[in-house]
């Protein structure tokens, strides 16, 4: 089951769930459930989706649709190095952290920082941003755990992790900098509900970055490449700390363009991932 967030008739974002290529519309009238977030902190996710349903309300035909991201109040975390491609790009781009990078790709306790606010999260087809005060900027296509406040991993979306690398390889104390800004996290189209994810081991993550209709880079990766677990990135996330309203968690990325790309104003930034789906985001800057 797969779970979206468009805008109604009235313009209002709403939550429906996907069936192919057509959005039942769900209801929150009650008391309980009263957004995505709390559909998300259920014991039983598609159970209550049936009983939410509004089954007065037609369905929309996915093309039909404007999606936003499948995001309430929940902040958005991400883990760097966990791949044996970001560990490489990380330490050519920062001579003197380089070790840090190193280190942390083999050390016990992960890279994690925060990455985005709501407000600075953009849905499928919305602008993402390059910084006006970068040279070097790229996207990070990642897997993104959707955690409730318990830390229960409930499903998976699509993130983007932009990132100004020559900011971030100048001094890695320029970390957040590099990594927080307006319009600098790209989420969904959908959640996949973790009962319908295909097996990690199944699971591709491709980027296609186009510009003026044509490829200017494509890569690949699996999730098998990864350098840790989704139990261990979660389990250090919840150490001394709280999510109440559940919590994204982006999880790396495995591909990385090469030193001499970058993105530019008027690019289009496509990252599929398998059983998921396409997250596709035009690129702007201020």
């Amino acid at each position: 089951m797969k779970l979206v967030k468009y805008l109604n008739k009235l313009g209002r974002p709403t939550v429906g769930f996907l069936d192919y290529d057509e959005i039942h519309p769900l209801t929150f009238e009650g008391e309980q459930f009263k957004s995505l977030a709390d559909l998300l902190e259920a014991d039983d996710i598609p159970g209550t989706v049936q009983f939410l349903m509004d089954r007065s309300t037609p369905t929309i035909p996915l093309n039909q649709a404007v999606l936003r991201a499948p995001i309430d109040k929940q902040e958005v975390w991400a883990a760097g190095v966990t791949y044996k491609r970001s560990q490489t790009a990380r330490m050519e781009e920062s001579e003197g952290g380089a070790k840090f990078y190193d280190m942390v790709y083999t050390a016990p306790r992960p890279e994690l920082f925060l990455k985005a606010t709501p407000n600075r999260v953009t849905g499928p087809g919305q602008n993402i941003r390059i910084r006006s005060d970068s040279k070097w900027n790229v996207p990070e296509p990642e897997l993104a755990l959707v955690l409730s406040s318990s830390m229960r991993l409930v499903g998976y979306t699509i993130g983007n992790d932009m990132s100004s690398r020559d900011i971030e390889g100048e001094n890695p104390l320029y970390l957040p900098q590099a990594k927080v800004y307006d319009q600098c996290c790209g989420l969904g189209p959908c959640i996949t509900l973790t009962e319908l994810m295909p097996p990690i081991e199944e699971v591709g993550i491709k980027l296609v970055i186009r510009r003026s209709s044509a490829t200017v880079f494509e890569g690949e990766t699996r999730l098998t490449e990864m350098a840790r677990t989704f139990d261990d990135l979660i389990g250090w996330l919840g150490r001394e700390n709280s999510f109440s309203d559940g919590v994204f968690l982006l999880t790396g990325t495995g591909i990385v363009p090469p030193d001499d790309f970058t993105l530019l104003p008027g690019d289009i930034v496509d990252i599929t991932i398998d059983g998921i789906g396409t997250l596709s985001n035009p690129v702007v800057q201020s």
